[in-house]
């Protein structure tokens, strides 16, 4: 099941605790329930809401977030879906008539789990998101995002996927994966470069060596298909022909082979690696088409130090699509960007009611290709919430988030500081 939405990045912290709390109506912890609303009323004050490195804007606001939800679990069948509305109030715009004063977000979360018997097991679940912040479009934290700017207007993402397994034999199980990415930007600029569709199809093989002890071969293939058929770049070429760039001209295909494990050290402690490279095939460019190999890497580990209490960390490398385009003197294009990111999370509960949650994440970008090729550009973020549970449907939170955006790239950079203080209602 997804995470909450990162939203202006002020309800991730609290998505670890409401999702608990689904947890507990599953299992039948506060007794079988199947639906449930809330809301959450915060206040906040964003001193660099538009992300801009000059001329940064800073303003008080409030948000108003509702959701409902219903989750059915059934003998071999669990399924559920969530909607949350977001309401963004900035008083900055209002008080100097700086484009609307209110942001509206909506996010609609859908799962399916199915056991066909003891060895065939399925899920389904999907994603659609409409809204502004780079993480409510990318709405899992641990991989590489397209932009780390704000793009204003009703942008839209949606992320589905499929996955297959089945146990052959007590030693030898398989893993089969289909996942669909889809970004429609309301902005031109973003559109031409960023609309897009996104597919992969993966196959894992694994060899159950001990009851902790698994090993992995797998194999996927990826495909991007850009759809925002706009002209996005015109180029003069080294033998002085003009040559004009349309969104098409950068569809691609990866492959990827990779060895893994899934180690369970301890009871409370589960790890799992998968290392291998990705060859990327630029194979739609007419004028420079090329093909590249690169590592990729997808390393995490969990642990649960105390009920209530755990720490998650990782680490992720491989390619995504980028937002540069600018050319470079012989006509190129940005192709794509390499991604390496580092993550932790961490939740400990300071009193049966007090919970903390850290939250910090590092993406480093080097762009392949065009005038940004070899630059790079950094992204430190960290986010800290306490949430206190007053009674079972009342709790109240506050917290503080930090960005730092350090770019080789002209009026890329930017800092932004965050806090708030909210009340949430759960029924």
């Amino acid at each position: 099941m997804n995470k909450l939405f990162v939203s202006a990045g002020l309800v991730a912290l609290t998505a670890a605790t409401l999702e608990s709390a689904m947890a507990d109506d599953a299992t039948g912890a506060t007794g079988p329930k199947y639906w449930s609303v809330g809301g959450t009323l915060r206040g906040f004050y964003d001193d660099n809401y538009n992300t801009t490195s000059s001329n940064q804007r800073e303003s008080f606001g409030f948000e108003v977030l509702p959701t409902i939800s219903a989750h059915v679990p059934l003998q071999q069948t669990d399924m559920g879906f969530r909607y949350t509305y977001g309401l963004y109030y900035y008083q900055d715009r209002e008080d100097h008539g700086v484009g609307a004063p209110y942001d509206q977000t909506h996010q609609v979360d859908l799962w399916l789990n199915h056991a066909f018997n003891e060895r065939w097991k399925a899920t389904l679940n999907d994603t659609f998101a409409s809204g502004q912040e780079p993480e409510l479009l990318t709405p899992n934290p641990t991989t590489a995002l397209a932009t780390v700017e704000r793009a204003n207007g009703n942008n839209i993402s949606n992320h589905g996927g499929a996955e297959l397994d089945t146990d052959w034999t007590r030693l030898f199980s398989t893993s089969l994966n289909y996942a669909n990415g889809f970004y429609d930007y309301d902005d031109k600029a973003f559109s031409g470069l960023l609309d897009r569709d996104e597919q992969s199809l993966a196959l894992d093989l694994k060899w159950h060596l001990s009851p902790d002890t698994t090993l992995l071969v797998g194999y996927e293939f990826s495909l991007i298909n850009f759809t925002g058929n706009t002209q996005i770049a015109d180029v003069t070429l080294p033998n002085g022909k003009n040559f004009v760039y349309s969104s098409s001209d950068r569809d691609a295909y990866t492959q990827y082979g990779y060895v893994g494990v899934e180690q369970t050290f301890t009871p409370n402690l589960i790890g799992s690696l998968k290392v291998g490279a990705s060859y990327n095939d630029v194979y739609a460019d007419p004028v420079n088409s090329s093909t590249e190999w690169d590592p990729y890497v997808d390393l995490s580990l969990s642990y649960t130090y105390l009920p209530g209490s755990y720490v998650q960390l990782g680490f992720t490398h491989d390619l995504s699509a980028s937002d540069q385009i600018a050319p470079d003197a012989n006509g190129k294009i940005t192709e794509n960007a390499e991604n390496s990111v580092i993550y932790v999370d961490v939740n400990h509960r300071i009193t049966r009611k007090l919970m903390a949650t850290l939250i910090g994440r590092v993406q480093y970008t080097s762009y392949n290709g065009g005038a940004a090729n070899n630059s790079d550009t950094t992204d430190y973020g960290v986010g800290l919430n306490l949430s206190y549970q007053i009674n079972n449907h009342l709790s109240v939170d506050t917290g503080y988030n930090y960005d730092d955006v350090s770019s080789d790239l002209a009026s890329y950079s930017y800092t932004r500081n965050r806090v708030y203080l909210g009340v949430t209602a759960t029924y």
